[in-house]
């Protein structure tokens, strides 16, 4: 039998059925090992939770999402009631709906209540572990009897709000380094007076700031209790992480991710079930004062500025009066953007919406700017990318306005609409405003 001369196509031919091979091949052994590994992954935390199933009397492991936010891809733990997750070797696996926000968090979804988080995980198995354990903790919040709540801390953006927090930060910086007992008595105190000392500068800013402790403090403080860290590395940890909060552009609704779980950790080493005896209702700043047994001064503002220095006082008060010139210009700008000159109103009827938390700009009473958000409604779906000034009371988002509009899809300075059948825009021909409109 006579075979053929390869021809240079038939050469190329076979060497482009190859390459498509290989390349197939290579992305299923991705595939295969990154599912291996979510299992792997899977399995240490249900240990570390069985390990730890004293911390809240119930176990943390359950349903879990993973999300490939570029891709929407999803791999769970579980099945969920819809048919959306598949088996998928360990695991199941599915693309997640688009109205869904992705985010760290816990959601209601496919008939069961899952923590989710997003790819890729940290590969520090300790830093690992610590984020999982952090939203397990958030998808079981609600049987523990903890509101999710995420109040507004504003004042957190001001300049004596972050000076009084950073000092707050710095005492307990050398709380967790204490060589003795009574040192760390020492720094805890000083800790909880600048505390103090902030909450008499600013009306409500104890409840505001207490409510998103019990939330994200809380979880967060669970999350470290489930990492495995030693007490080395839990204070190498916490040094850290307090070093590369104080580099975000603001404080307001990440704040809690670094002081509680601090307080917590401490108290934990002669109280291993404090954390069982608060409510949604306690108050964690008195609650901390009592269990670490601290005095407050009557004299606060006196007590306050005496102990400063100890702290880098000085070089932090002028490090935020020039943050402080720098943001008022920020400030202007955007309340240009998105209150004075026109603008696009989008009003909410049945909001879901993920943001990035250590990002955002206060604008006085106006509301926040969120530079990242989405948002999904009944209207349809909102990204943007460039900024979005979030009113007060959580009731409505303003963009800059439309450029341009490709049937149901509507364009501006950093931002899209995905518009749902039955709404369009309409302009206000006096303010030159835009706002959606429900069809007749």
């Amino acid at each position: 039998m006579k075979f053929p001369i390869p021809t240079a196509a038939m050469k190329l031919a076979f060497l482009t059925t190859l390459f498509f091979v290989f390349t197939y091949s290579v992305k299923a052994q991705k595939q295969a090992t990154l599912t291996d590994s979510l299992a792997v992954f899977l399995d240490e935390l249900q240990l570390a939770s069985k390990q730890h199933i004293g911390l809240w009397n119930k176990e943390l492991y359950g349903p879990m999402i993973f999300v490939n936010p570029k891709t929407r891809k999803i791999f769970a733990n579980e099945a969920d009631t819809a048919g959306v997750l598949l088996p998928d070797g360990n695991i199941y696996s599915g693309t997640l709906p688009a109205k869904i926000n992705i985010a760290n968090t816990a959601i209601n979804w496919g008939g069961k209540r899952w923590a989710m988080v997003m790819l890729p995980l940290p590969q520090n198995q300790q830093n690992r572990l610590n984020l999982l354990a952090h939203e397990s903790f958030h998808r079981l919040q609600p049987e523990l009897g903890f509101a999710l709540g995420n109040a507004e801390n504003n004042h957190l953006d001001q300049k004596d709000g972050r000076v009084y927090l950073r000092l707050e930060l710095e005492a307990l910086k050398k709380a967790i380094q204490s060589a003795s007992a009574k040192e760390q008595q020492q720094h805890l105190a000083h800790a909880l007076l600048f505390r103090t000392y902030r909450h008499s500068l600013y009306a409500n800013s104890r409840t505001t700031e207490n409510e998103l402790e019990l939330n994200e403090g809380i979880a967060e403080f669970t999350g470290v209790m489930l990492s495995g860290r030693n007490k080395t590395g839990m204070t190498a940890f916490f040094l850290k992480e307090i070093a590369d909060f104080f580099k975000n552009p603001t404080f307001v609704r990440s704040f809690a991710y670094y002081s509680t779980p601090v307080y917590g950790y401490l108290l934990y080493q002669s109280d291993k079930n404090w954390n069982k005896k608060i409510t949604a209702k306690t108050d964690l700043t008195g609650y901390f004062v009592k269990a670490f047994n601290i005095r407050i001064p009557i004299d606060v503002k006196t007590a306050t500025e005496t102990v400063a220095d100890l702290y880098n006082g000085k070089a932090i008060l002028q490090e935020e009066t020039e943050r402080e010139e720098r943001n008022k210009r920020i400030v202007a700008e955007y309340k240009l953007k998105f209150i004075e000159q026109p603008h696009f109103e989008v009003k909410f009827v049945k909001m879901n919406v993920s943001f990035d938390p250590r990002n955002i700009v206060p604008i006085e009473d106006k509301g926040t700017v969120y530079p990242n958000i989405r948002v999904t409604d009944v209207w349809g779906i909102l990204t943007v990318e460039k900024g979005a000034l979030m009113s007060p009371n959580w009731d409505k988002l303003s963009i800059a306005n439309p450029i341009q509009t490709e049937g149901q899809k509507i364009t501006g300075d950093g931002w899209i609409l995905e518009l749902a059948d039955g709404y369009a825009l309409e302009k206000n021909s006096v303010s030159g405003n835009y706002k959606l409109i429900k069809k007749q």
